[in-house]
């Protein structure tokens, strides 16, 4: 297993760091990181099921990074305070080595990354305005419907209420999708060009792939897409 990673790109690990901040203020534990082929792979979760007996789905952020060596092989579940930590150590440095933190075990969505192929296109396209709308609207029905001091049972259920619910001019994704690509920076700035996300599937998976980062949603043992 490689214990350090060199990033092809001298913006990568500042670019990482951005993406990890981000992260960790939507789920502050862990990353999973795989490098293969020349490129590192870093999955971050959004949403998540809380136990067997939950059937919400799985959305995970994604972020891919040039590798400078096309050998380097790599598969480990870190956590992401740490990532971040050495992240920043590279950008504020001359080199691009990234090292990697320690494992962890215990992380229950990292056992369903997706496959790397297969991934064949839908027919939807989904302009950035409007994944932006429905992470606003959501973010506001989900604080709506929680009054203060309710348990953690009570919010993981209204959450998975409000994210799950397909988006009705996109009904292969959740509005969860839209929450991932607005709170880890996948849509464009304010006064930015927009974005047209494209849409794939391949299994029980379904992705959004937009210019900043890849959203990736494990459906539920129906397909939203119906």
């Amino acid at each position: 297993m490689t214990t350090t990673l060199l990033l092809a790109d001298p913006r990568g690990p500042a670019d990482l760091d951005t993406f990890l901040g981000r992260a960790i203020q939507v789920e502050d534990g862990s990353a999973r990181l795989v490098a293969h082929a020349g490129v590192l792979a870093v999955y971050v979760p959004v949403l998540f099921p809380s136990g067997l007996l939950d059937d919400s789905a799985t959305v995970l952020g994604l972020r891919t990074f040039a590798l400078a060596d096309a050998e380097a092989e790599a598969d480990s579940v870190v956590p992401m305070a740490s990532l971040r930590a050495r992240a920043a150590a590279a950008a504020a440095g001359d080199g691009f080595e990234l090292g990697m933190p320690t494992p962890v075990y215990s992380v229950t969505w990292a056992g369903v990354v997706p496959p790397r192929g297969g991934w064949q296109p839908r027919q939807d396209a989904v302009p950035s305005g409007l994944l932006a709308e429905v992470a606003e609207h959501g973010i506001r029905e989900v604080a709506a419907a929680l009054p203060a001091g309710v348990g953690e049972a009570i919010v993981r259920q209204v959450r998975a209420a409000v994210w799950g619910e397909p988006i009705p001019e996109a009904p292969a994704l959740p509005r969860g999708a839209a929450l991932a690509a607005a709170a880890l920076g996948f849509l464009p700035p304010e006064g930015a060009e927009p974005d047209v996300g494209a849409v794939y599937e391949v299994g029980p998976w379904t992705r959004l792939t937009l210019a900043r980062g890849h959203v990736l949603v494990k459906r539920r043992s129906w397909s939203l897409a119906g």
